[in-house]
C-alpha cells in the first residue's frame, strides 16, 4: 500500500496530461480555448508595432522563470533531507510508527523525481516562450505576417503554456505526496480530489465558460 500510494500521484500527474488530449475532443478544455485566444493574439500582434506585446511576453517569461527557480530550491531542499533521514523518521514516529528509513528514502526519491520533471517542464516552457518572443519580434509588422508564420508563432506560445501547466500540476500533486507521510490512504484520496479539482478547473469552471462564450461569438 505504501508503494502504491507513493507512485499513485506521480502516475495520475503524468496520465492526466495524456488523457486531457482525448478529453479535449469531447469537451474543449480551458487550455484548448486559450490556445485559440493565443492565435488571435499573434494575429493582432503582427499588425501592430508597440510595447504591449513585449510587456505581455516578458510577464509570461517572468512567471515561468519564478517557478523554475523555486523548483530548483525545492530540489536542493530534498537533497538536504536525504542526509537527515533518521531525524525525519524520529519526527514522523509521532504520526506513523510503521515507516522505515527505506520507506522514507524511497518516497523522497519519488518526490525528487516529480520536481526534477517539473523543472524540466518549466525550462522547456521558458525556452519555448523565448522562441515565441524572437519569432514575434522577427515578424514583418508592416505586412501583418503570413498565415504559416502566425500558426508557427502561436504554436510556440501554446507549447510553452502546455509545459508550464504540466509543471504547475506537479505542485498540485506534490501535496498528495506530502500527505503520504501521514497516511497512504489519505494520499490516494487527496490525489483523486486533486484530479477532480483539475478536471473541474479545466472543463467546468466559470473561467472556462466565460472564454467559451467569446469563442462562440
Amino acid at each position: 500500500m505504501d508503494l502504491v500510494a507513493s507512485l499513485f500521484p506521480l502516475f495520475v500527474w503524468m496520465g492526466y496530461s495524456l488523457a486531457s488530449k482525448w478529453l479535449d475532443n469531447i469537451r474543449p478544455s480551458l487550455s484548448y480555448l486559450m490556445n485559440i485566444q493565443r492565435c488571435r493574439w499573434v494575429e493582432n500582434a503582427v499588425k501592430r508595432d508597440n510595447a504591449l506585446d513585449g510587456i505581455l511576453s516578458s510577464s509570461l517569461m517572468n512567471s515561468v522563470a519564478f517557478f523554475a527557480s523555486t523548483t530548483v530550491l525545492l530540489i536542493l531542499a530534498i537533497f538536504a533531507v536525504f542526509g537527515q533521514i533518521s531525524l525525519l523518521q524520529n519526527a514522523l514516529s509521532y504520526i506513523r510508527t510503521d515507516l522505515s528509513n527505506a520507506d522514507i528514502t524511497q518516497h523522497l526519491i519519488l518526490i525528487l523525481l516529480m520536481f526534477i520533471l517539473a523543472f524540466l517542464f518549466f525550462t522547456m516552457s521558458l525556452r519555448q516562450f523565448n522562441h515565441f518572443c524572437i519569432m514575434l519580434g522577427a515578424a514583418d509588422h508592416s505586412k501583418g505576417g503570413n498565415e504559416s508564420e502566425i500558426i508557427a508563432i502561436a504554436a510556440l506560445n501554446s507549447s510553452g503554456a502546455r509545459n508550464f501547466n504540466q509543471g504547475i500540476r506537479a505542485y498540485y500533486f506534490s501535496t498528495a505526496m506530502l500527505i503520504w507521510f501521514f497516511s497512504p490512504i489519505l494520499s490516494i484520496i487527496s490525489t483523486i480530489f486533486i484530479l477532480l479539482f483539475l478536471v473541474y478547473r479545466d472543463y467546468f469552471s466559470s473561467s472556462r465558460e466565460f472564454i467559451s462564450r467569446i469563442d462562440r461569438d
